[in-house]
């Protein structure tokens, strides 16, 4: 039904932009109906299509602490039917006319999707309204797909060589903040489940007042809030259960994994800081995009061609800056060490080239890097699938329609000096670990 995973598409958002000064980065107009939905419109009317997507902002972070797996689990079984769809029609109705339906599960989020022609909204919207206030969860359904999810985490997660460091360095990472939880579950979390664990979170957190939809393509803001309220605006919402508070991160956290793993085909080292986001710090988070973008993303950038092109002791170096995220942000780069290159030793070689990367900003190359980033929408502009997906993951994090549609106006008022006072900052005082991934026996 889905991959375990969790969206950043902020990512392809920061390489994408807007011109001139000022100018709307998607047109998103936004409103509420009276039961607290949120509701965004993205009007692209190039193509008779659109995307609805509903994002509930609920995910694993706020499952019960050892029922890891429960968001997961209750995005399968809301494909499993109401009084009004029975069983599994949900899927086989859309398909029928023409529409993909899928959903995922993340940390932060969960949504729900899909992709028609226009003619086929309303459809959707009504299987859409209508197990988001009646899901019907039997126990059969229940067994079913808990033993579905168990045999996902073993294919997907267990399956992957390389998943023991994965788990073992996030653990590590966010020490007791759930973000070092898998979105999966542990199968022994999976398995230990009960029925009334679903229907609680259900209750809890599937409310329209813990949700935005998305309406991106062939639709105007006026016929949005008509259907809108055909279809969600009688729902009632539920009493949400409380948000739980974030553990803070020990700033001071430095520590390092080292793991030798079978099946693995190369060395591999990653170094994650724990960094500003949105709800942390919004006015940090440009500054860490140009720096990112600068530092790492890229053929063109410092990293890349120091360590890949010049010096040769990289086979890849590239670095990732998420800020969209309901708790912190993390700063990664990650690399794979050239033959005869020792993980230490490129690690070593990183830092040095950190430094060189900070000391050598000045203004010019911070415009050039600002220039590359706002340098063509058109793409994104013309996909209003795309863009569905990077303002629900924005939206469903807390953003604001107006910061996103800001966001190329902040970038181009970012600074050489606040670049420089953010990435020394980061690299400074921020919680940070360092992972190296061997195959086993190699030295």
């Amino acid at each position: 039904m889905t991959v375990i995973r969790k969206i950043y598409a902020v990512l392809l958002f920061l390489s994408l932009s807007i011109s001139p000064a000022n100018a709307k980065l998607f047109g998103a107009e936004n409103f509420f109906l009276d039961n607290g939905l949120q509701v965004i419109v993205i009007p692209n009317h190039k193509a008779p299509i659109v995307k609805q997507m509903l994002w509930y902002k609920a995910g694993a972070v706020d499952e019960e602490s050892g029922r890891g797996g429960t968001a997961h689990l209750l995005e399968h079984l809301m494909f499993r039917g109401t009084d009004k769809v029975k069983g599994s029609r949900l899927n086989d109705i859309l398909e029928q006319n023409g529409a993909e339906s899928n959903a995922f599960t993340s940390l932060d989020y969960t949504a729900y999707h899909q992709s028609l022609d226009i003619s086929k909204l309303e459809l959707a919207m009504a299987l859409e309204a209508d197990r988001m206030q009646n899901l019907k969860i039997t126990p059969k359904d229940f067994e079913l797909e808990r033993d579905i999810v168990f045999q996902e985490r073993k294919q997907v997660v267990e399956n992957n060589p390389a998943a023991p460091f994965s788990e073992s360095y996030r653990r590590l990472l966010w020490q007791e903040h759930p973000y070092g939880r898998p979105v999966s579950g542990t199968s022994e979390e999976i398995k230990s489940l009960k029925i009334e664990d679903v229907k609680k979170f259900y209750k809890d957190y599937y409310s329209p007042d813990n949700a935005v939809l998305i309406l991106s393509g062939d639709i105007d803001t006026a016929t949005a809030k008509v259907l809108a309220e055909k279809y969600y605006g009688k729902i009632k919402p539920r009493a949400l259960a409380s948000k739980k508070e974030f553990p803070k991160i020990n700033e001071n956290l430095r520590a390092s994994l080292k793991m030798e793993l079978p099946q693995i085909n190369a060395e591999r080292l990653v170094r994650t800081y724990i960094a500003p986001s949105y709800n942390t710090d919004k006015k940090e988070i440009y500054n860490l995009s140009v720096f990112s973008k600068y530092l790492g993303e890229g053929e063109t950038s410092e990293l890349y061609k120091s360590l890949v092109l010049d010096k040769k002791l990289a086979l890849s170096v590239s670095s990732d800056y998420d800020f969209a995220s309901r708790s912190y942000g993390r700063f990664s780069i990650s690399a794979l060490p050239a033959e005869g290159v020792s993980p230490e030793d490129l690690n070593k070689a990183i830092d040095e080239e950190l430094a060189k990367a900070v000391n050598g900003l000045n203004i010019d190359k911070v415009n050039k890097t600002k220039d590359k980033m706002l340098a063509g929408l058109v793409y994104l502009q013309d996909n209003p699938f795309e863009a569905a997906s990077i303002v629900g993951g924005m939206a469903a994090v807390g953003m604001t329609v107006d910061d996103i549609e800001k966001h190329a106006d902040n970038i181009r008022k970012v600074s050489y000096q606040n670049v420089k006072k953010a990435a020394n900052k980061l690299f400074s005082s921020s919680a940070r670990i360092d992972g190296i991934l061997s195959p086993k026996g190699e030295k």
